[in-house]
């Protein structure tokens, strides 16, 4: 298998850090679901080495796949980074055990916070998982929800802001002291408002938070920033805010590594634009017997159930979960509308008729594999319904390659998800494009995007935008 070599590798930023132009996003990445290890795995083995986590993703099981596959690869190289703010899921209860200073109660089962006693938590649970006793670099994960917050009562006020970056700053002296006691290597904020509009009450800037650890020491290791940039959200390279220069140009001039995350999930106009080909280019729709088909192997478990132990059907007989699925799914509109439709339509029943089942079958052999087998499926399932409910978007990804060419970029031979991370990776300032690759074919797609030849990335999104508010 051939991969670049080092000299491929690009700085990330001042850090001494080298690294893949193409990082291992873990966003929804969980210990115990197989195909995700074979897809880190696969990464790995293909010369990359900037793996992105969190503490949050997946409530830990994320990391802790991490902390496994690079427990038994100490020779691999890999950069971690990893980030905290989120109180969500097993946060949730420590939060409410603890009461942590300075808590963002945001919304119904997520809270935020960025205070030194709930990072030190933090820390020290992602060293845990990760199986380290130092993370390469740590982020703060998100902090513009204070801004979020204050923004549901009242337009955000200079003095919101300046509460704001006090807090920030306030992490930083506790990054710094654990940066000292060798825990961490360097540390940073991942924000999705840095490119936003200057004029935009909540938006994030890297000059003040740069600032912030200035103030802290003249030898700070605050060297590292996450943002999404993709076509639609172009704000991180288009938008001065930050002493006149967008969010890349200041990071250039400043030696700030930038990571980009979200460079095929772009969120405008209300929706979401999925950056990549699903059926093929100029391919018909999936329609209702691909459905069928990504049901099958649910409905079979099921008749064995009901076969073996006689118990009823989710939904009455010859139904089930893949029936409430085959019902349900003609209704999804976009693929971003799945996890809520699942929470809302398809957990809450599923659990009472699981409850009901472990009733009459608990402490049966038999039900206790079949459970393990069902839950595994249903996981597999649900992401492929995922891509079922993105391949009826192909007409949309056909537009947009269109619309690209249009504006410059003419690679046929590439996948739109490729011609997408091109495009970030030859603009100046990014260290590193962070991309979700749960499936071993996600990896393989992806790791051939830096051997397209470069184009001019910056006049292509300018134009790519032009057009976009002229239509």
């Amino acid at each position: 298998m051939s991969h670049p070599g080092q000299d491929y590798f690009r700085p990330l930023g001042d850090t001494g850090i080298r690294c893949h132009p193409l990082g291992f996003g873990c966003y929804r990445i969980a210990e115990g679901v197989g195909e995700h290890e074979s897809s880190l795995r696969e990464y790995l083995g293909r010369g990359g080495n900037l793996i992105d986590t969190s503490a949050n993703y997946t409530d830990g099981r994320s990391e802790s796949l991490v902390g496994k596959v690079l427990s038994g690869d100490r020779d691999s190289g890999a950069v971690v980074v990893t980030k905290a703010g989120y109180i969500q899921g097993q946060n949730m209860t420590l939060a409410q055990q603890q009461s942590f200073p300075e808590v963002v109660e945001y919304g119904e089962g997520i809270w935020h916070c960025i205070h030194p006693r709930f990072l030190e938590t933090q820390l020290s649970a992602s060293c845990r998982r990760l199986k380290r006793d130092r993370v390469d670099v740590f982020l703060l994960h998100n902090p513009e929800y204070y801004l979020s917050h204050q923004a549901h009562h009242h337009t955000p006020t200079p003095q919101d802001h300046q509460e704001f970056y006090r807090r920030i700053g306030q992490a930083f002296a506790f990054l710094e002291d654990q940066a000292k006691d060798g825990r961490i290597g360097w540390y940073g904020i991942s924000s999705n408002n840095y490119g936003l509009s200057p004029s935009d009450p909540t938006m994030t800037s890297v000059q003040r938070c740069l600032r912030q650890a200035e103030g802290i020491s003249s030898g700070h290791r605050f060297r590292v920033v996450q943002l999404p940039l993709n076509l639609y959200e172009s704000g991180g390279a288009l938008e001065r805010n930050n002493d006149g220069l967008t969010a890349l140009e200041f990071c250039r001039r400043e030696g700030l590594g930038v990571l980009i995350n979200r460079p095929l999930n772009a969120f405008s106009e209300n929706r979401m634009f999925r950056l990549a080909d699903f059926s093929g280019h100029g391919q018909g729709d999936a329609g209702p017997k691909d459905l069928e088909l990504l049901v099958e192997p649910l409905r079979q478990l099921e008749r064995s159930l009901v076969d073996r132990l006689k118990v009823p059907l989710l939904g009455g007989p010859d139904f089930g979960l893949a029936g409430l699925i085959l019902q349900i799914a003609p209704q999804v509109r976009a693929a971003s509308d799945w996890d809520w439709v699942v929470e809302r339509y398809v957990a809450p029943p599923l659990q009472q008729w699981v409850q009901d089942c472990r009733k009459v079958c608990q402490g049966d052999s038999y039900w206790e594999e079949w459970q393990e087998r069902y839950f595994q499926t249903i996981r597999t399932v649900l992401e492929d319904l995922e891509r079922y409910s993105l391949s009826r978007q192909q007409k949309e990804s056909d537009r947009i390659r269109s619309l690209l060419e249009e504006c410059g970029y003419s690679r046929p031979q590439a996948s739109l998800s490729q011609i997408a991370m091109s495009l970030l990776l030859n603009l100046q300032g990014v260290s590193c494009v962070l991309n979700g690759m749960r499936r071993v074919s996600y990896v393989q797609d992806a790791m051939g995007t830096p051997g397209l030849p470069p184009v001019d990335a910056l006049s292509i999104l300018q134009e790519f935008l032009r057009k976009r508010s002229a239509n």
